[in-house]
């Protein structure tokens, strides 16, 4: 759950601040850290407490809103609150969050902190769908079995029957390996050798009419290249 945001109320006239505190009572998000009629004294009050937000009027003795505002530094938004429309343009360009007329309705002075809550207490981003692991399911001697292909290391064709070696099985497929070929993507497995495909992801060094594939233990196997898959395979790669 997040932080509350703590609001400051400065205002010179007392009902108006009665107001203002019954509204960010009403508010679940909002959190009453002080008010104060005397400008000068909230301005301080900024510099020594915590203040995420500052409702602000403009017509105050001693120090008007807009002055107020310059001497912010801003680590508090505003929200300024008057009885007069002459001062809106002033206000957001000092990038006030909102300029809330007087007498101020609930429902406008909620729409104010949802803007405020939005700047200060912006929604996470959601996280990226997780990319499901391509598979295949392959015909075995009694059932179809599912092979997560980012675990393959390469497939060995035994005339009828390939067998798969992935990182931690051997599963013996019943099909041929050119069937099995037409199901693999292009752009992880080529065709090296009549008898062999391998996973470019797992292939570890290529030497001259070899290529050495690493297992999970660290172990490799070597697969030769066929003259008639060499030019593509070197392409490939």
């Amino acid at each position: 759950m997040t932080d509350p945001i703590r609001c400051l109320l400065v205002d010179d006239k007392p009902l108006a601040l009665d107001i203002l505190t019954d509204y960010v009572a009403k508010v679940p998000f909002l959190e009453l850290a002080g008010s104060s009629q005397n400008p000068v004294e909230a301005l301080n009050w900024v510099g020594e407490r915590r203040v995420d937000l500052i409702f602000l009027d403009i017509q105050m003795p001693q120090l008007t809103g807009l002055q107020f505002l310059q001497a912010l530094d801003r680590r508090a938004q505003v929200v300024l609150t008057t009885a007069y429309t002459e001062y809106a343009l002033a206000g957001f360009e000092h990038d006030v969050i909102d300029y809330l007329l007087k007498p101020i309705p609930f429902e406008r002075f909620y729409q104010a902190v949802q803007k405020a809550q939005r700047r200060l207490r912006p929604a996470p981003a959601p996280e990226p769908a997780e990319t499901p692991r391509p598979y295949l399911f392959v015909k075995t001697e009694h059932r179809m079995q599912r092979v997560d292909l980012a675990e393959v290391l390469y497939l060995e064709g035994l005339q009828n029957y390939v067998i798969i070696h992935t990182l931690t099985e051997k599963v013996i497929a019943r099909q041929t390996l050119n069937s099995l070929e037409n199901s693999l993507p292009t752009t992880e497995f080529v065709r090296v050798h009549k008898s062999f495909i391998v996973a470019l992801a797992h292939t570890h060094t290529v030497e001259r009419s070899r290529i050495f594939i690493q297992s999970a233990a660290g172990d490799s196997t070597v697969i030769p290249v066929g003259d008639t898959y060499r030019s593509a395979f070197y392409g490939r790669l």
